[in-house]
């Protein structure tokens, strides 16, 4: 297996838990099944690969005026959407869903911080203190 193939599985993971626990809150999402629970977050994959960047692109300015919680009503349309789709899983409302899509975040966020890859030395906020990156060399490129 590859690295990438086990990064896959691994957000696929991270999704399917945070999926779980937006389901055992209480706050209006319900899956029947784990089959049911596997569909949703296949389903959740390819709609953040394929509708998402579609509906930021055409709610830019949405997202800008809500300084970016914009993108919690569209992770909202899509937990609806899969919602509706997917037999088995059930979204009572559009706040079940905001409420859904916070949680599936929160995970998101927390548990990718924790599987992330170090960095290296002085690159960046984790880095070594007092090291300079190597000066830039010279190149026949002239950017315009």
């Amino acid at each position: 297996m590859n690295s990438a193939f086990l990064q896959l599985l691994l957000r696929w993971a991270i999704l399917a838990l945070g999926v779980t626990l937006a389901t055992k809150l209480g706050i209006g999402i319900s899956c029947d099944s784990g089959t049911t629970l596997l569909v949703v977050v296949v389903l959740l994959s390819f709609f953040n690969v394929i509708l998402k960047p579609l509906m930021v692109l055409f709610t830019l300015p949405f997202i800008l005026l809500t300084l970016g919680l914009g993108m919690i009503v569209i992770n909202a349309l899509l937990f609806l959407l899969v919602g509706r789709l997917v037999d088995g899983f059930h979204v009572d409302s559009f706040w079940s869903a905001v409420g859904g899509a916070v949680v599936v975040g929160v995970t998101n966020l927390v548990l990718s911080a924790f599987t992330r890859k170090p960095r290296g030395p002085g690159s960046g906020p984790g880095g070594t203190v007092g090291t300079r990156p190597a000066p830039a060399k010279p190149t026949d490129v002239i950017d315009i």
